[in-house]
């Protein structure tokens, strides 16, 4: 049987050594290495492989025409630090990478909302390695998923971490209440700031905003770590632990409680069963309600 990968988010290389001495198989690092020079980077892959562990880069990135040439040299400066995969949103990204290199292994990210077979099948037949199923399917649906799809094919999906209904890469708030070039450096309190529907005055949604964007409809924070056994058996290949408004103690926490709960079950699965000490461990560091999200019920299934 071979074992889930516990995927975990990097925002430097220090988060990146805990995240690694905690026990995850592969960190993932997102927003266009803002907080990692390409040397950095470099240490990273090396710490990372040095240790029989992956590094993988998220370009979330929409190219205009102008910026393609510039894409590319960014991309071929990535690959030339060793990394592992790159992630990318779209068809003309996939095709700059491969125009840059043939041989890097490519995921597609959530954010391009695969929910189906077709969608994932059509995605492998261009040169996908893995897919990031979105985060509104059930585990009954990625199951079928899983059955229907190419069998070398990975899936990846979110399992710890906040749930955002929207999300920009931009500051809006920044940029509508200050101007389109609004100070990087003065940011808004985004606790000052929240969404509320005309006819529930008492249900706020928090809308936060830092140096990565504005997440918008923020809800409550996914939490499957009593779900281990139903995540690995419908074929989900790497589960993943988000840091978006995070900070690096709570994201190494929960791969380190995670790791545990993995580990149990491949040790005996026929009687793994939760431990509440792991769900303790993490709700130290979290002071929003938890959810298991889409998971257990399929929202789209007939009554």
């Amino acid at each position: 049987m071979n074992k889930v990968e516990l995927l975990a988010e990097a925002f430097n290389l220090d988060s990146l050594k805990l995240n690694i001495e905690n026990g995850c198989d592969a960190v993932y690092i997102g927003d266009e290495l803002k907080n990692f020079s390409i040397d950095e980077l470099k240490k990273s892959v090396e710490y990372a492989h040095n240790r029989d562990k992956k590094v993988y880069v998220s370009l979330n990135k929409i190219p205009h025409e102008n910026d393609i040439n510039e894409i590319k040299r960014y991309i071929k400066s990535l690959i030339d630090t060793g990394i592992d995969a790159i992630v990318v949103i779209e068809p003309g990204m996939l095709t700059i990478v491969r125009d840059v290199c043939e041989n890097i292994e490519i995921h597609l990210s959530d954010q391009a909302n695969v929910t189906n077979y077709e969608t994932a099948s059509f995605w492998y037949n261009q040169g996908i390695k893995r897919v990031i199923v979105s985060k509104e399917l059930s585990c009954e649906e990625i199951g079928q998923i899983r059955l229907k799809s190419p069998i070398d094919m990975d899936i990846e999906a979110l399992v710890h971490g906040a749930l955002f209904i929207s999300h920009s890469g931009r500051k809006l708030l920044s940029n509508f209440l200050k101007g389109k070039n609004a100070d990087e450096n003065n940011r808004i309190n985004s606790k000052k700031y929240n969404l509320v529907e005309e006819k529930r005055p008492g249900k706020y949604f928090p809308v936060y905003e830092d140096e990565r964007g504005t997440f918008l409809f923020n809800t409550e924070d996914l939490c499957m770590i009593e779900y281990i056994p139903e995540l690995i058996k419908c074929g989900i290949t790497s589960l993943r632990i988000d840091g978006k408004m995070k900070d690096d103690e709570y994201v190494a926490t929960a791969v380190k409680a995670y790791r545990k709960a993995i580990d149990a079950f491949y040790s005996d699965p026929n009687s793994w069963e939760f431990n509440p000490i792991w769900l303790e461990d993490l709700n130290k560091l979290n002071n929003r309600n938890l959810t298991s999200g889409f998971y257990l019920d399929n929202p789209n299934k007939d009554e």
